[in-house]
């Protein structure tokens, strides 16, 4: 019996993707729900697994080729495997088709991934061309439009870390034995923003047209670098979330992103993004907007700095702080205002680790 291999559902706003490699070639022989090719979308890199054991006798798309939902791409023959028709013909299960969230936010990664594969370099003389997978040029576009559409400004702050550092030194190895999950900073900076956005929710608010869309949930994207580019992983209703979940979440983010595994739920919504581009070392930077979102937060490297404190210089771990908004919603009083009071969180941060 012969099945055809079809691409899978995708979503609404996702119509094709691009074929990578093939794993399996014509004449060697699959299992059930084994990975044939991966299909590259503008945001997540999706698996398509064979829907029977048997042996794969056609190829009918090649490594490349772009192709649609449910577009055959390969054929299967299960006659010599024992598979009751049935159990072949049941399809795999969907990809949700769920909208998409943007993938544009610029900095480095929250978290640091292991470096990919060095990229092959042009000889001494000459240039190498090629072209940009689906998710750069997604990225890139994404990029263009929020420069062009958003009226984007930037404000910065520091925050004095130490209280921050003294309390994950007090605390992080009780923390990792007791939940499992190493204690970072991650947590308390979406704790702190999700305190702040309290006092000002139309930092999280967006622009819809004519109309202004309020958010009840504070849904994070974490700007993640992995193997393929950037991508945003968000954390759902983080106001609710421990620093447990909110540290175990994002390890969980940055381990599938590294593995081509997120999919396109993970990527759908957010309504606020936050991107660290101190992991890198940068001391100071402004990052884009992730449309329709009206604010994102950048942090950046701690360094140790000279400051003033009750009359005397002292020095202190130091991190710049930079939010750029969208000023034909929020008001520059509300973003500076917004930022002070994550300044504040973070400098008094007992509040911040304790749990929801």
């Amino acid at each position: 019996m012969k099945l055809e291999v079809r691409v899978p559902t995708l979503s609404d706003s996702v119509a094709s993707g691009t074929l990578l490699a093939w794993r399996k070639q014509v004449g060697e022989t699959v299992a059930r729900d084994e990975t044939l090719v991966d299909l590259e979308t503008d945001k997540v890199i999706l698996e398509i697994p064979a829907l029977a054991s048997g042996t794969l006798v056609e190829l009918r798309q090649p490594e490349g080729a772009v192709v649609k939902a449910d577009e055959v791409v390969a054929v299967i023959e299960t006659g010599e495997n024992g598979v009751s028709p049935a159990a072949a013909e049941k399809p795999a299960p969907p990809v949700a088709a769920t909208p998409v969230a943007p993938v544009a936010a610029v900095m480095a990664p929250s978290v640091p991934l292991p470096a990919a594969a060095a990229e092959p370099v042009a000889a001494p003389g000459e240039s190498r061309r090629e072209p940009m997978s689906r998710l750069r040029s997604r990225v890139a576009e994404r990029l263009v439009a929020a420069q062009h559409t958003a009226a984007m400004l930037t404000t910065f702050n520091e925050v004095n870390m130490q209280p921050v550092n003294e309390l994950r030194q007090r605390f992080k190895a009780e923390f990792e034995v007791r939940h499992g999950v190493k204690l970072g900073y991650m947590s308390f900076f979406v704790r702190a923003v999700c305190q702040a956005m309290q006092q000002f929710p139309v930092v999280n608010a967006a622009i819809d047209g004519s109309d202004i869309v309020w958010h009840g949930d504070v849904d994070i994207g974490i700007a993640i670098s992995s193997p393929r580019g950037l991508v945003v992983p968000i954390l759902r209703r983080a106001q609710t979330l421990s620093s447990a979940a909110i540290e175990a979440a994002i390890a969980d983010f940055a381990g599938r992103a590294r593995d081509a595994k997120l999919t396109l739920e993970d990527l759908s919504g957010g309504t606020f993004s936050l991107t660290n581009g101190g992991v890198f070392g940068s001391l100071l930077s402004t990052p884009i907007l992730n449309p329709p979102q009206s604010a994102i937060l950048g942090m950046h490297t701690i360094q140790e700095r000279p400051v003033a404190e009750n009359g005397q210089v002292v020095i202190r771990p130091m991190m710049y702080l930079a939010l750029t908004y969208d000023h034909r919603l929020i008001d520059g009083r509300d973003a500076v205002q917004f930022l002070v009071a994550v300044k504040a969180a973070l400098e008094a941060p007992n509040a911040l680790l304790e749990e929801t």
